[in-house]
């Protein structure tokens, strides 16, 4: 084991590895926000629609990354500066981590909203913590299909029945493809853009 990364100890040593991924926050006003990210700090738009009752932007600086930022409709006008996180997004390695979070978030009493998604594009399992805080544990797809999409994943099926099963549901979509396909016409307008790719 590399000395830079220590053993993992107790109950932390059977958490999947997770990666902090990309992030949520709710404005006021999400078209002034979606330019002001875009133009001021680079990000392009992937994709926009209703979730969950809200207007949602999706916004990327990663060509292989569908977003890193996604502004959401609701903040209310009188929340002052709190109130603005959406949710927080760890990206796992395979859905036995996602089977392994639902077991141990089922088990708490302190953690609500439990939802397993099919995005199409991704595997995610949603909870809240004990604030009630948003956070989304996750596995890209092979997959591209333009988000929103939602569709309720049974993580008690196999690997090989989920990723059957979602081919078959998204295929007719018009925004169907390889996820390969749309990381290279993301490059490609990145690139129109003029903006760099953001690798890190």
């Amino acid at each position: 084991m590399n000395e830079a990364t220590p053993a993992r100890t107790g109950a932390a040593a059977t958490l999947p590895a997770l990666r902090l991924s990309h992030m949520g926050m709710f404005v006021r006003d999400l078209e002034r926000m979606g330019d002001f990210y875009k133009d001021v700090l680079g990000f392009v738009e992937t994709d926009r629609g209703p979730a969950r009752g809200f207007q949602v932007i999706f916004l990327t600086r990663h060509p292989e990354a569908h977003h890193q930022l996604v502004l959401s409709s609701g903040r209310p006008e009188t929340s002052g500066p709190t109130h603005a996180i959406q949710q927080m997004s760890f990206k796992a390695g395979s859905l036995d981590d996602l089977r392994h979070m639902y077991a141990m978030v089922t088990r708490r009493d302190d953690v609500s909203d439990i939802h397993p998604v099919d995005h199409g594009n991704a595997w995610s399992l949603y909870f809240r913590d004990p604030e009630q805080n948003r956070i989304e544990v996750y596995i890209d797809s092979p997959w591209h299909v333009a988000q929103p999409h939602h569709i309720p994943l049974d993580l008690s099926l196999t690997d090989e029945e989920i990723h059957r099963q979602t081919r078959e549901r998204i295929a007719g979509d018009p925004t169907f493809e390889p996820m390969e396909q749309w990381h290279a016409a993301q490059r490609e307008k990145l690139r129109a853009a003029g903006i760099a790719d953001d690798r890190t």
